[in-house]
Parts: structure tokens; sequence; C-alpha cells
């Protein structure tokens, strides 16, 4: 399996696979379902995922199995001197397999390419499962929250919901 940059032809199956580890019946197969905390089977779409595609230090890597499919992917973005991780995705089943950690390491492998500190990410702070991935990835709550959006663009909260700030230092600041 290896790791690359997607590109604007991945997007139809990048949304796919978002959705899938994240929502509907799908997404419970796997453990990084979010099902039973939004209703509705859209985490993402189409325009959204090019339009993240499309800003200016960003990318998304993809994992592509021997069958030449993508088993999962992930949403880079530099910020400053950090990176922002997001959208860390592996389907449903093909979870629990290492793609993540994976997809992790080459996160961490573009964050020291782009000269990044760190790397942070915002989780549901209900997400304990996750959470507890992403401490043993090296990542700790900063402490900091954020209200997660009232839009329903994400889906709508069965539940008050939050985010956890979290990050995991790869380099010193001096």
């Amino acid at each position: 399996m290896s790791i690359s940059h997607a590109g604007v032809v991945d997007v139809p199956v990048l949304v796919a696979l978002l959705n899938s580890a994240y929502r509907g019946e799908a997404s419970k197969k796997g453990w990084t379902t979010e099902a039973d905390l939004l209703e509705g089977d859209i985490r993402t779409n189409e325009a959204t995922v090019t339009e993240l595609m499309q800003t200016p230090g960003a990318v998304f890597l993809k994992k592509v199995n021997t069958l030449n499919e993508i088993a999962g992917c992930v949403f880079l973005q530099k910020k400053e001197n950090r990176l922002y991780l997001g959208m860390l995705s592996v389907s449903p089943k093909l979870q629990a397999m290492g793609t993540g950690k994976q997809l992790m390491n080459a996160a961490i492998l573009h964050a020291k390419e782009q000269d990044c500190h760190s790397i942070f990410m915002k989780v549901i702070s209900v997400r304990y499962e996750l959470i507890a991935w992403y401490e043993k990835q090296g990542f700790h709550k900063t402490g900091k929250t954020e209200l997660f959006p009232d839009d329903n663009r994400f889906g709508i909260p069965k539940q008050p919901l939050f985010f956890e700030i979290m990050e995991k230092i790869i380099r010193d600041q001096t």
C-alpha cells in the first residue's frame, strides 16, 4: 500500500470514504462512527472537499491498497508554523489494520517537511475512544475547546457537542 497526494479526480471516492467512515449505517461497522452523535448520512460533499483541496497550504493524502482502492485519507493544512490535521478516515471494513497509523506517520513527515513544530486537530469531546487513540499517537489535550458548529453543515447534533483541541509537538520551537 502506498500513500500519495490526492487530486481532484479522487474527490468522489474521498467523499464516499469520508461519509462511510463517519455517518450512516456503513460507519457502524467501524469504530470511528459519529452516527450516534449526529443525524444525517452526510459528513461532507464534493464541493467542500474540492474547496479544501484547493486551499493554499493544504493537501489530502490518500492510502491506496493493492487493489488500487483508496483505503484511507487525511486532510492537512499548514497554518503558520503548525499543521492542522482533519478528516483522518479509514474505510470501516479496513479499520484496525494499521492504515490510520500509517496516515498519521505520513502526516508527521509532511509536517516536518513543511517546517511545522506541531500538529493540531479538533475532536468531538465525547469521542473518548478516538481521543484515547490520538493520545497513544502522542497527542495531548491543550485545554482549549471550540463550540460545535450550529449551522448543521456537519449534521444535526443529537446532544450538545464541542471540540477538544489536541496537539502533538514534533520539534522544539528554538
